[in-house]
């Protein structure tokens, strides 16, 4: 959320910022609201000072016997006291429709974020890897033939619709091999702290990585008011909700694995066939809070993190940084990890690696205490480390041979018992 004094400051440098995003001469709108409220609350400050100054009289017209003035001036403070109350009440209404205003608008982009309008402007920063030379023509990866045994389609569908699958035997084995290989990573090699959150949380926290109000219809809510998290950026970030956090404790860094609730709406035939795009689906999160002068180290960082799960597994990769046009709500500059899939023949999303500056710590009144000073707003970051689903597809897919069957990356292979392939037949051997 932003700073409606920033903004009182320095209209013409916000609304030039949020331009870059598509959105005009958003601050007068903003102002406006907040001109009104700042109104209703000096009326409010204004009536309380008649009252108090009615109620010092009231006791002066006693004494002295002057029942009239004495009516009068207890009239007046009751008069006062339900005026301040009505203006209290407008000036709550005038402040709600200005933090919702506030809460809608997009964070502004880092001056490094590359200008454009959609995905087609992002710009490449790096590159890791070569993709493999097949002398066959390679498969997606539910038509792999020693994948199709463990991914099922069919039945998740009679059980929940489209965008569901249920997996079995080596394929599952896989998929939570890479789940606890990349924890084991981030934990002894990265230095994140594993953290296990629920998945069902409060509309507040909802709101205070903000995913709520704008987006409510990418996620779900059940019937008594929780929400299922989209991702455990939620709630590792809310774990610092409404904390002062003593400089000294900064950088918490976090990891989680956990299921991740998306309804995917606006992606209508995108996607359809597979398990790239699920309602359901895991992921490894990463989470860093800290003091902001080091948000943009602390990015780098993450987004090493993620790169070096891919290259343990040997998965050609591309990072881009992502252009104002197509940068997530919340983010000031955002990473995004696209790994090789052999099967469509092109790089696509595994993680995307975002600093949010003070935008979610201020929705959430998260703040730190510098050494000696005022406590000041921490900043946030988040990052997959890795989508465990859209990973297992490009092992699946980059793994796959001739005859059906797919060689695993070695680091897994500790975790699968020393199996190190799937066969044709969907057995783990």
């Amino acid at each position: 959320m932003h700073d409606i004094r920033l903004i009182r400051e320095n209209p013409a440098a916000f609304d030039a910022a949020l331009s870059r995003r598509g959105l005009n001469g958003m601050s007068s709108g903003l102002l406006a609201l907040d001109e009104a409220r700042r109104a209703k609350i000096l009326a409010a400050e204004t009536a309380q000072a008649d009252q108090n100054r009615a109620s010092k009289e009231v006791g002066a017209a006693k004494a002295r016997g002057d029942d009239a003035e004495f009516e009068r001036l207890r009239a007046l403070v009751a008069e006062k006291k339900a005026e301040i109350a009505t203006l209290t009440t407008e000036a709550d209404a005038e402040d709600a429709k200005l933090r919702d205003a506030l809460m809608r608008i997009p964070n502004l982009p880092l001056a490094a974020v590359p200008d454009g309008a959609d995905e087609d402007d992002n710009v490449e920063i790096h590159r890791w890897g070569t993709p493999r030379d097949f002398n066959f023509a390679p498969k997606e990866h539910f038509d792999i033939a020693g994948v199709k045994p463990g991914m099922d389609f069919e039945t998740a569908a009679k059980l929940s619709g489209s965008r569901f699958v249920v997996l079995r035997g080596a394929v599952i084995r896989v998929h939570r091999a890479l789940s606890q290989f990349m924890l084991d990573t981030h934990i002894t090699e990265h230095g994140l702290t594993e953290t296990w959150t629920p998945v069902l949380v409060k509309e507040e926290a909802m709101y205070g990585t903000n995913q709520l109000p704008k987006f409510a219809e990418d996620s779900y809510q059940t019937t008594n008011g929780w929400w299922l998290v989209p991702t455990s950026e939620v709630t590792l970030t809310n774990t610092v909700a409404g904390d002062i956090i003593d400089e000294t404790a900064l950088p918490i860094r976090m990891t989680a694995h956990t299921q991740c609730f998306r309804s995917e709406a606006g992606s209508a035939g995108k996607d359809t066939s597979g398990m790239l795009r699920q309602h359901q689906f895991e992921k490894v999160e990463m989470v860093t809070i800290c003091a902001p002068d080091t948000a943009l180290d602390e990015q780098e960082r993450m987004r090493r993190c993620a790169e070096a799960i891919l290259e343990k597994l040997g998965i050609p990769y591309r990072t881009i940084v992502l252009c104002t046009g197509d940068m997530g709500f919340g983010a000031q500059r955002t990473f995004d990890l696209e790994a090789w899939l052999p099967g469509q023949n092109r790089y696509r999303e595994i993680s995307s690696v975002s600093t949010c500056g003070q935008f979610q710590a201020r929705r959430m009144n998260a703040r730190y205490r510098p050494a000696g000073g005022k406590p000041e707003f921490v900043a946030t970051l988040n990052g997959s480390g890795l989508a465990v689903g859209r990973c297992l597809i490009a092992v699946l897919e980059n793994g796959q041979q001739a005859d059906g069957s797919v060689d695993l990356p070695a680091v897994l292979h500790p975790y699968l018992g020393g199996k190190t392939r799937i066969a044709a037949d969907g057995i783990l051997v």
